[in-house]
């Protein structure tokens, strides 16, 4: 009996030592994982504060009446990219936009509609008086003049912006370890320093940074529209990868990639506002285009938009912001059927 007892506790002994360990290491994982989300969220607020930056005279859009709150309201972001590399030599404030991408975020629904504006879209420019391509706002006038000609053109307020260049693009990707998307076609195209090494076979293909770019610019077999789908479907595929849960531990990566790469008004508590339309995974983004024509009728090559498909889109993206049929507010607090009337007119966005 004796030693049956002496049997007993040594099991249990040792039973209750391996809980102990389990525990213990449950417990320093905890901890790491904590401690990992807190030196994330510093990084991520250090690259924040270096990025953020605002437009002078600007702290609200004319078509609001007041500054929306991302964790409460819809809202709008402007994406512009930008070629400011050395061998432009055209320096970030006078660069060209190569990529103009607007996304309304509906709060209520967590979808995302994003439309690509082709760059040589012959369009009317304020900051200038006159009109020109799109691409060259930028040039004229920095952020804000780009900001104010979508504005004027779509009548849609734009609430935040991102102006990213090429090496903070290639960088994301890159940190990310890739991505996935469709190449249209056999693709032989410079990269980021204008040299011939990107060649690329068509079907789904996984992606570097350089590649992903040399994707999102080429429009040498097709055209604009094209171009800007393939952008859409670009950034939806970095929108879906950073939502992955496979992508936590590539942050840090992310975070650096950023640096002095990127410009934005957003603060870092408004980002984070953001990451609600991660948390039931990948969010729903429809894809949206302005149809036009091809003219040369000046000599120069201009994208002569259809009014009235700027018109139809224009009235999509109201209806996902769920704004007052005056452009001028928000409103606040939407309604199932104001929602619905949004969803609804996006089933014609593959015609728009």
């Amino acid at each position: 009996m004796k030693r049956t007892n002496v049997k007993r506790k040594k099991r249990s002994s040792k039973a209750s030592f391996i809980i102990k360990v389990a525990l213990l290491l449950v417990a320093s994982f905890l901890i790491c994982v904590t401690a990992y989300g807190v030196y994330i969220t510093k990084q991520a607020e250090h690259a924040a504060n270096s990025a953020h930056e605002e437009l002078e005279g600007r702290d609200v859009s004319t078509l609001r009446e007041e500054k929306v709150e991302p964790v409460h309201d819809n809202v709008s972001i402007l994406f512009v990219g930008v070629d400011d590399s050395e061998n432009r030599g055209q320096g970030s404030d006078h660069s060209r936009s190569d990529a103009l991408i607007l996304a309304t975020l509906n709060n209520n629904t967590k979808t995302i509609k994003m439309l690509s504006i082709p760059r040589d879209s012959y369009v009317y420019i304020p900051s200038v008086g006159y009109k020109d391509k799109i691409t060259h706002a930028h040039a004229l006038g920095g952020t804000l003049a780009t900001i104010e000609t979508v504005e004027g053109l779509l009548d849609i307020p734009i609430d935040y912006y991102v102006r990213m260049n090429f090496n903070a693009f290639i960088d994301v990707v890159d940190a990310l370890g890739g991505i996935e998307a469709e190449v249209p076609y056999a693709l032989h195209e410079k990269d980021e320093f204008d040299r011939n090494t990107i060649n690329l076979k068509p079907g789904l293909q996984h992606l570097s940074g350089s590649q992903a770019l040399a994707l999102a610019r080429t429009r040498k077999q097709d055209n604009d529209i094209q171009r800007g789908i393939r952008q859409q479907e670009i950034l939806t595929a970095i929108t879906n990868k950073v939502a992955s849960v496979g992508s936590i531990t590539k942050y840090d990566d992310v975070i650096k990639a950023i640096g002095d790469n990127m410009k934005t008004n957003m603060t870092f508590s408004e980002m984070k506002s953001f990451l609600s339309y991660l948390k039931q995974g990948k969010p729903r983004i429809d894809s949206l285009t302005l149809e036009g024509n091809d003219d040369m009728s000046t000599g120069v090559y201009y994208y002569q938009l259809d009014q009235q498909s700027v018109d139809d889109v224009s009235q999509i993206l109201k209806n996902h912001l769920a704004l007052k049929s005056s452009s001028s507010t928000l409103t606040n607090n939407n309604t199932d059927k104001d929602n619905a009337a949004g969803e609804d007119s996006s089933t014609n966005e593959s015609a728009q």
